[in-house]
């Protein structure tokens, strides 16, 4: 909204689609028998004329006369209608079906450039199709999020210099998820990767042209700083045989305004969480927290917190505020309202750096949309499937079979199923219902002319999914959007 002078001294606001118009109206005026209108025009048995432009009154100071200034022409009534009348047009226009217009405008003001993805040659996948219309886009989509734990730029205690020491620049990667949506957007798994895995990382390309060479065993959590958020892709893609078109990083900050602008979220808590070493310190009682803001962010990055205090046991935390954001979404009636997809893009585009398949706000809004009629018992949170590094006991590797069902299922295109229960961090809720079972689904359809390669980029043989979906091996763990789960505290 801006603010325009319609009166003299009289304030009034007007939508920034008038700014435009009314703007020609100031500065193109055309006499009809001495109504303004837009322009020079012709109409049979009117005059029209342009009014000739005005010389500058001025006087020379050496004369002594002071200067004359001019008079401020009243507004007739014809002109003041016609101020109204487009005014009203102009309501009635956005009111009408413009409305995803000016949002997209709104939001595509303060776009930033995007990271651009390479991808490795041989890894199946669609790619990013330029967003036309506001509804559900077509297809699948592979995403990939990133939160990095970087200092720089944060402020605040952040700000200090052992706050920087903690990790600035790039930072790490401390948290990778992976959001795959089916073809038929009847199926959704979001895949959490340890921060601690390791494994093979391809070339990775850096921001001054050269190259940072492969390697057979990185820590996952390095990458971004080894190559910025082209590089996690390139690694995951490496790591399931997914090609991923679409990225974003977040940071501290942006976590905590995109809770903000979802308004928080209310997990579950079975029993209390304390940890001392967020920023703020996370002081949680048992029962249902509303939690928004920096609040959300220590209890998203809480590790000596909740469940053995490692990594692992942080991803099922995340998972239990990941499910309860997908209820409220489903229960709230976002995904129905575009207006506020909008508005969260917006929040997006202030907060993340995107992928340049990501700086389209309609993009955004297609990809939520997808999820519209996916059904919460058909959205499945899952621990990429590890276990413990034989070389390290700090670190972890893939889980040969759960990795190459995932993977495999992944590249098909299949559900995936779990036979497991919750992660290290999280219990199901007694006193919540019983969740409904995941909806039998028609597979999807593969793409004409597109085949999945025999051999696939991923450090685990690849499974074949069983002809109703991949079902997990019950040492992976996770939970349904469905299920009403609760953190527990360390």
């Amino acid at each position: 909204m801006l603010r325009l002078l319609t009166e003299p001294r009289t304030a009034r606001w007007v939508p920034s689609s008038c700014l435009l118009a009314l703007y020609k109206v100031r500065s193109k005026r055309v006499v009809f028998d001495g109504v303004a209108a837009f322009g020079p025009q012709e109409k049979a048995g009117v005059n029209v004329t342009e009014k000739p432009p005005q010389p500058l009154r001025t006087r020379a100071h050496s004369l002594g006369a002071p200067i004359r200034h001019g008079r401020l022409q009243r507004r007739g009534p014809w002109q003041t209608v016609r101020v109204a009348l487009v005014f009203s047009v102009s309501v009635l226009l956005v009111s009408g079906g413009t409305i995803a217009a000016v949002a997209t405008w709104d939001v595509a003001s303060s776009v930033k450039p995007g990271v651009h993805l390479a991808h490795l040659a041989d890894t199946p996948g669609s790619t990013a199709a330029p967003a036309a219309d506001v509804a559900a886009i077509s297809g699948g989509v592979d995403l990939l999020l990133t939160g990095t734990d970087t200092r720089s730029g944060q402020g605040g205690a952040f700000a200090t210099g052992a706050g920087l020491a903690g990790s600035s620049g790039a930072g790490n990667n401390d948290v990778t998820l992976l959001l795959h949506i089916s073809k038929n957007h009847q199926n959704v798994s979001v895949i959490s990767f340890p921060r601690d895995l390791m494994i093979p990382v391809p070339a990775c390309p850096q921001s001054d042209g050269s190259t940072a060479s492969a390697s057979s065993r990185v820590m996952l959590n390095a990458t971004l700083a080894r190559g910025g958020l082209s590089c996690v892709v390139l690694t995951i893609e490496k790591l399931t045989g997914v090609q991923i078109p679409f990225a974003a990083q977040i940071s501290f900050d942006g976590v905590s305004a995109m809770s903000n602008a979802i308004g928080g979220v209310t997990v579950c808590v079975a029993s209390p969480i304390d940890d001392l070493y967020t920023n703020p310190p996370l002081h949680l009682a048992a029962g249902q927290q509303s939690i928004v803001g920096d609040m959300a962010l220590s209890f998203l990055r809480s590790r000596h917190g909740v469940g053995d205090g490692s990594d692992l046991g942080r991803i099922s935390n995340q998972q239990v505020f990941m499910a309860a954001l997908a209820r409220k979404v489903e229960t709230g009636g976002v995904l129905g309202n575009p207006v506020m997809l909008y508005s969260l893009a917006k929040a997006a585009t202030d907060n993340m750096v995107l992928s340049d398949t990501l700086t389209n706000p309609t993009t955004q809004v297609q990809i939520a949309l997808a999820l519209k009629d996916t059904g919460l018992a058909n959205m499945v949170f899952l621990q990429y499937p590890a276990v413990a590094d034989p070389q390290d006991v700090n670190r972890v590797i893939p889980q040969k079979e759960g990795a190459a069902v995932v993977n495999a299922a992944l590249v098909a295109d299949q559900p995936i199923q779990l036979s497991g229960a919750p992660g290290r961090a999280a219990v199901l809720d007694k006193s919540a219902p019983a969740a409904p079972n995941p909806t039998p689904t028609s597979l999807s359809t593969p793409v004409p002319g597109k085949t999945v390669p025999a051999t696939t980029p991923t450090p685990v043989q690849a499974a074949t999914p069983g002809p109703g979906g991949a079902v997990l091996p019950a040492t992976v763990t996770g939970q349904t959007a469905a299920q009403q789960t609760c953190s527990k505290g360390n």
